[in-house]
């Protein structure tokens, strides 16, 4: 099976993070995979040493340009499918195979991280109209697939996953040391794009609550984004400078997470959340919303406690609840790593993905060799 992938982010976020396992999984199993990233990005740098790295992005969602370079490659390698893996991949995907139409035609997967709704201008139908199947990483964004007029036979459901044994083995980093907190402070952690739809501000409002009944708790932001300078006016005018820090980028966040005490994450919108199974698989409770996928990772009472979007006191409360128990956070700790392990590791998904293509290589197969045994129309 050889399966040729495109991302075109140049930023390292989830999903990055999910073609670089799905990339080194699938080789791992045998599969021949190749990869056509952004040359100015993140995952480009991470996988620059390996084979089978394409530099290629586009310059905006219709770049007849690179579709064509992608279609020459697609011309020159015949992968048995491509695998787009955001939305402008899928528009490069989808216009590279409708210039080069190659023969047999290479199958076009999508992969669908975000519970956002499908844009319903007349480019975006035209370029999901081509997607043989997609991926969506959580069963919230299948059910927004689908009611936006995706077809449910052309999508399935394969949770993302992350490698829950290293994680799990890893050292972690002193949160304290790092960023010169209170030896003894217990710490709540955090790591998402510095965007709207992570609902930063409602994290904020809650912390000003817990330092009340707290009054040693801190908090780490890990990430970056457009949203930095009104957040950071946000913790000022809200007198949480003391207590909340905007760590930006790092490449250390594993690390990072296993030095917190609670994880926390206050999405608005979201899709499956690997940041917070990377929590569970360091060990740590987590304090969620209910908002996407986040309901299918996280349980209610077992491994983290979940409130509703925007809701700044419930997670202020459920913050300070485990805050003030630590038995409770050990309890919820473990309960987490056993649900990864059980669920969300990255060998289930790349063996799910792995038989999905075979699937679908299969029955395109079928239907070829079908077409070829029919006799003529008039015979």
């Amino acid at each position: 099976m050889f399966s040729l992938h495109v991302d075109t982010a140049r930023g390292w976020r989830g999903g990055q993070s999910q073609v670089l396992q799905t990339v080194i999984g699938l080789r791992a199993i045998g599969h021949r995979a190749a990869l056509v990233a952004n040359p100015e990005g993140e995952l480009h740098r991470r996988l620059r040493e390996g084979h089978d790295l394409i530099p290629l992005a586009p310059r905006s969602d219709i770049d007849l340009s690179a579709a064509w370079a992608l279609s020459r490659i697609v011309k020159q390698l015949r992968p048995d499918l491509l695998h787009a893996h955001d939305p402008r991949a899928v528009a490069m995907a989808a216009t590279a195979l409708s210039i080069v139409s190659p023969a047999p035609r290479p199958l076009l997967v999508a992969s669908r991280r975000a519970e956002f709704r499908v844009a319903q201008n007349s480019f975006s139908r035209w370029k999901y109209s081509q997607v043989d199947c997609f991926i969506a990483s959580c069963a919230a964004i299948r059910d927004r697939l689908v009611k936006d007029g995706i077809g449910s036979n052309r999508v399935v459901v394969i949770h993302d996953g992350v490698d829950v044994e290293r994680i799990a083995r890893m050292g972690g980093t002193s949160v304290h040391a790092q960023f010169y907190l209170p030896t003894n402070a217990p710490v709540v952690g955090t790591v998402a794009a510095l965007v709207p739809q992570k609902g930063h501000q409602h994290l904020i409002d809650a912390a000003a609550l817990v330092v009340r009944e707290v009054p040693d708790a801190r908090f780490v932001l890990l990430g970056e984004g457009p949203l930095r300078g009104a957040l950071e006016r946000h913790v000022k005018d809200k007198h949480l400078e003391r207590h909340m820090f905007l760590a930006g980028f790092r490449t250390d966040v594993l690390e990072l997470t296993k030095g917190v005490d609670v994880f926390a994450m206050s999405s608005i919108h979201e899709g499956m959340c690997v940041a917070l199974v990377d929590a569970m698989a360091a060990g740590k409770p987590a304090v969620g919303t209910r908002a996407g996928g986040i309901p299918e990772v996280l349980v209610d009472g077992e491994t983290g406690l979940l409130v509703e979007p925007r809701d700044h006191h419930g997670m202020a409360a459920a913050l300070i609840r485990l805050l003030e128990d630590e038995p409770l956070r050990a309890r919820m700790g473990a309960a987490g790593l056993a649900r990864a392990r059980e669920r969300f590791t990255v060998e289930r998904m790349v063996g799910e993905t792995a038989a999905l293509y075979g699937r679908l290589v299969g029955e395109s197969k079928r239907r070829r060799a079908a077409h070829r045994s029919a006799p003529p129309p008039g015979s």
